[in-house]
This record gives structure tokens, sequence and C-alpha cells, in this order.
């Protein structure tokens, strides 16, 4: 009898048209709207956490869907005029409200893991790293659209107006707003402590393919959801008004042990997934395992480049290539070294490099270590460019622009010819002096290469 009576609230329901316009709106967004999810290590198809985190993100437009439709059930019973009947009727109004619940709860969290799997089958055919650290961003992210629902249907039986919903959905968009998640793991978000502002279900846009979100994290939101859903539940059943303040009582207990559990420190919002960031090696070549697939086309070149490099450098040369696991904020000094080459997957002089252009990509990256970070986000400085495209022509003997960057090939060229010309000119020892005296000054971030390589030496 539960079975069929399941059957027939997903046929006559509004249940599958909130499953429906979720999953829909979120495809929509994902595939229609141009974005950071798209571009770079941390695409929302690259890796299964960014898959998990960029659709947790995508929250803060499908939550309040998921409380403006649960508000639209729970006006049911009132708009078809049968809630003085229903109360007569013998069966018990837990009995009552458990299949619409169930219903509605089915095909929310039914939408979100197809939502998964389209990024998923995507995820299996371009990584290698395979690992289940994703699921519980995942898992909560389903709870919070059930948990937004049956809310919503509380609340919508409780007010039975027809500006219940609309006001329900906005309130709850204005909430995640407010709430918003800092977009930097290394930047707090002003306005709201870090607690409050993780009641919001939804997390901020994914910048790092390395970060997740800690247990704290995990455990704070479900404790908060479980009572959100446990109130929306019993606002269903409750008939008297003594009984619906009583409902209250879960989300109140919910949300407070959630402050409690929940990181102080926005910090500790996001961690480092260790065994992501585990390095895979191939002789002096590494990378993180979650660009493992990567190892076999960059080991090849990157064993030439530091071949390239001693000739070069001699003792100062970099001994192996390592891929930067290190957080930052967005604009600030990537992490430094002097005995290795820290690449970065999301600069796009390497991002697409193979074989030879790689090789040199590695050794202008070896001769002058960035200091103006760039990615699909952060453009870097053209004289910096430039000074990487002069070092690594003079180790390969021909001057050639980087590829992959937002500066024309043009502009490249405008910078580094005169000082490539000029140093050429020069007695093989003073170019030697130049050239080390610009390592120097490119691995402590000190002066502009380019700078010391036309002049030889700092301002």
């Amino acid at each position: 009898m539960n079975a069929r009576v399941l059957r027939i609230e997903l046929k006559r329901s509004a249940a599958p048209w909130a499953g429906g316009v979720v999953l829909a709106a979120a495809l929509a967004f994902l595939y229609l709207i141009p974005g950071l999810w798209w571009n770079g290590t941390a695409r929302w198809t690259a890796q299964w956490t960014s898959l998990a985190m960029w659709t947790r993100s995508l929250l803060i437009l499908l939550w309040p869907l998921a409380v403006g439709f649960g508000a639209l059930q729970g006006l049911r019973d009132s708009r078809s005029g049968m809630t003085e009947l229903l109360t007569t009727t013998p069966r018990p109004a837990r009995h009552r409200a458990a299949m619409p619940a169930g219903a509605t709860a089915l095909t929310l969290a039914s939408a979100f893991a197809l939502l998964v799997l389209v990024g998923g089958v995507q995820v299996l055919a371009g990584t290698a790293y395979t690992h289940l650290g994703w699921l519980p961003v995942s898992l909560v992210g389903a709870l919070s659209l059930v948990a937004g629902a049956l809310l919503g249907m509380g609340v919508g039986r409780a007010l039975p107006s027809p500006l219940t919903p609309p006001a329900l959905a906005v309130a709850a968009f204005v909430f995640t707003n407010l709430l918003r998640v800092s977009d930097s793991p290394a930047v707090p978000e002003a306005g709201v402590p870090n607690p409050v502002s993780l009641l919001s279900p939804a997390v901020a846009q994914v910048r790092e393919t390395l970060l997740t979100l800690s247990v704290p994290v995990h455990l704070g939101q479900t404790v908060w959801l479980l009572g959100m859903a446990a109130t929306g539940f019993a606002l269903l059943v409750a008939a008297t008004p003594r009984t619906r303040l009583l409902a209250l009582t879960p989300v109140l207990a919910g949300a407070a042990i959630a402050l409690l559990v929940l990181p102080a420190d926005a910090r500790r919002t996001y961690v480092v997934d260790k065994a992501a960031a585990a390095m895979v090696c191939d002789g002096p070549v590494c990378v993180a395992k979650t660009h493992q697939a990567r190892l076999a086309d960059i080991a090849g070149p990157g064993k030439k480049a530091l071949r390239l490099l001693r000739d070069a450098l001699g003792d100062r040369a970099p001994v192996s290539i390592r891929e930067s696991t290190a957080l930052r904020a967005q604009g600030a000094t990537p992490e430094r070294s002097r005995t290795a080459v820290l690449v970065d997957f999301d600069d796009g002089i390497v991002a697409d490099a193979e074989g030879e252009r790689l090789t040199r990509a590695l050794v202008a990256l070896g001769m002058a270590p960035t200091c103006a970070p760039r990615s699909d986000r952060e453009g870097g400085m053209p004289d910096e460019i430039a000074a990487q495209g002069v070092a690594a022509g003079w180790v390969l003997g021909g001057l050639e622009p980087l590829r992959g960057t937002e500066h024309r090939v043009r502009d490249q060229l405008a910078l580094a010819r005169p000082v490539w010309k000029e140093l050429r000119a020069l007695p093989r020892a003073e170019q030697q002096s130049r050239i080390t005296a610009m390592h120097a000054a490119a691995v402590t971030c000190e002066d502009h290469p380019l700078q010391v390589l036309a002049e030889g030496g700092s301002r």
C-alpha cells in the first residue's frame, strides 16, 4: 500500500516538478553560462572533489528553489479545502505527511544525484585518480535540498497563504547570499562569524583542486540540516499553535550544536586533501596524485629541462621538478624554491604544453621562477614573461615567445627582442653573469629579471 501511495504522489503531486526544475536549472547554469567551472584544473569535470564542490556551490540558487517548491507542496491540503476533513480521519497525521514528504525528498535527492552523475561520467573519462573523499560533500548537498524542502512544506502548511512559497524562496535566497562563504581559503569573509556563514548549504566557488571541506564542517552542517528536516516534518503534522512552537525545537537545537562544532577560524573550513596532494614521481619529476595522469607527459621534457638548467646554472640549478601544492590567496606570490622547478598546471605556459614546448616552458620557469602569479584568473606581469622567454631562449639557442599566456606574442617580443639582442652582443662571460644575476633576482623576487638582464644588476 505504501509503495502504491508513493507512486500516486510521484504522479500527481508537485514533487517531480521540484526535482525536474532543480536538475534543469543546475544543468542550464553549468552548460549555458560560461564561468570558472569550465576553466583550469579545478573545473567541475576535472576531478571528483572539484565536481562535488562545484555542485555544492550551485546550492546558492538550488536551495531556495527546493524551499519554495516545498512550501508549494505544503499548501496542497489548504488549496483543496480538505484540511478539516483529513483531521477527522483516524489515520495518524504523521502517516499522511510521510508520503508527500518522502516523494519530495526522493525526487530532490535523485535530481542532485543525477547532476553528480552527469559530471561524474566526464570525470571518469579524464582522471586517473579515483577516491571517495568527495562523497561527504555531495551527501550533505543532497541532504540540504531534502531538509530545505521539508522545512518549506512545514512552513507552507503552518502558513497557508499563496504568498508563502515565493516569500520563503526569496528569504532562502537572501539567507544563502548573506552567509556567502569566502572565495579564498586564506582570506576570511567579513561580515558574519565563520560558523554562522557555514549554516548556508552552499560553498564558495572552487579555485584550488586540492581543497576540500574539513570534517567539522561536514558534521556541523549535517546536524543543522537534520534539525531543519525534523522541524519541517514536525510542522507538517502539528495541529495546534503550541505544537507548532514545539516543532521549532529541533532546528534551534541543531543550529546551537552546529555552531559549537563548525570551525570558528575560516582557515579551518577548507583543508588540503593530503591523499590528493601526495607526490607521484618519475625520478626527479613529481606531480600531485590528483594529476598523476600528467606525469607520463611531463617526465621526459622535465628531465631534459633539468639537464639544460644544470648546464646553464651549474650548482645553482634546481635538481627536481615538482608540482606546487601550497595554498595561496589570489594574487599572492607563488611558492618559492631554490632547489626545485615548481609547476602549477593552471599556468597557461604548462597547462596544455607538450614535447619541446613543455621543455621550453620548464626551462623558463627554472631560469626565472614566477613572482607574479599566473592562472586562468591571473595574467602575470608582461616583463616577467618576457624575461623568462629571453632566459629560455639563451639556454635553448633561440628566442621564442611563451605560448599560453594572456599576453600576445607581439607584445612579448616587443619587450624581449631589445634585451635579447643586447644580451647576445655581450661576451659569453658577461652573458653568463647577467643570466646568473637574473636567476638570483627571480628566486628572491627582489628585482625585475628583465631589467637585470638589460642592465646587469639591480636598480
